[in-house]
């Protein structure tokens, strides 16, 4: 249990997709304009992210590490006569499981939420080219967590540390449209500006020892 409390932690503050590793930067910074859109947005980032870290964790146990097919032949394992290493791979599948599940909600969300669809519009099928979520799959596979459970903490952490940091951009971009900002620094200029010193905030966290 404190090992799964430590993953959802370090995944939200200490580790957090954007203000650590830059990630899904693009849609950051074109979304973040207002709050309603950025919530919109990053509720549907948390959902992918949760939904397909697990599936690419099973994928990546069960058939694609190196002797991974040991259980359909044990000579396909590490220690058999012909083992069977499938990680070159990983990208490709990643890739086609991220792009998948995201074509299915939009699919059920126009379908079942018209409204919700319409509300999100281009930002739901704009996750799929959110490496965030690409990163998720492949920090899962870099860092070997030993269960489903720490992986799906893992994803569950990440994209609520992605959803926090495009809302705390928003409201701040929100309150910045009032302000008096030089123009060569209106938009994109002050939005870099303010991601680096809030990432230089959440390093702050990295001396936590979880």
């Amino acid at each position: 249990m404190e090992n799964i409390l430590s993953i959802f932690v370090k995944s939200i503050f200490i580790e957090n997709m954007v203000f650590a590793f830059f990630f899904g930067m693009c849609s950051f910074i074109a979304v973040s304009k207002s709050v309603k859109t950025a919530m919109g947005l990053g509720v549907a980032v948390i959902f992918v992210m949760t939904m397909t870290v697990p599936i690419n964790y099973l994928l990546n146990e069960y058939i694609l590490k190196p002797g991974a097919l040991s259980w359909v032949n044990p000579d396909y394992g590490v220690t058999g006569s012909t083992p069977i290493d499938l990680s070159f791979l990983s990208f490709i599948v990643f890739i086609a499981v991220i792009a998948s599940f995201v074509q299915l909600v939009e699919m059920v969300v126009e379908k079942f939420a018209p409204v919700l669809y319409n509300q999100l519009g281009i930002f739901l099928p704009l996750i799929a080219v959110n490496c965030a979520i690409m990163g998720g799959s492949l920090f899962m596979q870099e860092r070997d967590y030993a269960s489903l459970g720490e992986a799906t903490t893992f994803a569950l952490g990440s994209g609520i540390g992605w959803w926090l940091a495009i809302i705390l951009m928003a409201a701040i971009r929100e309150r910045l449209s009032y302000s008096n900002i030089p123009a060569p620094l209106r938009g994109a200029g002050i939005t870099f500006i303010l991601t680096g010193l809030m990432g230089i905030a959440f390093m702050t966290f990295l001396g936590i020892q979880l």
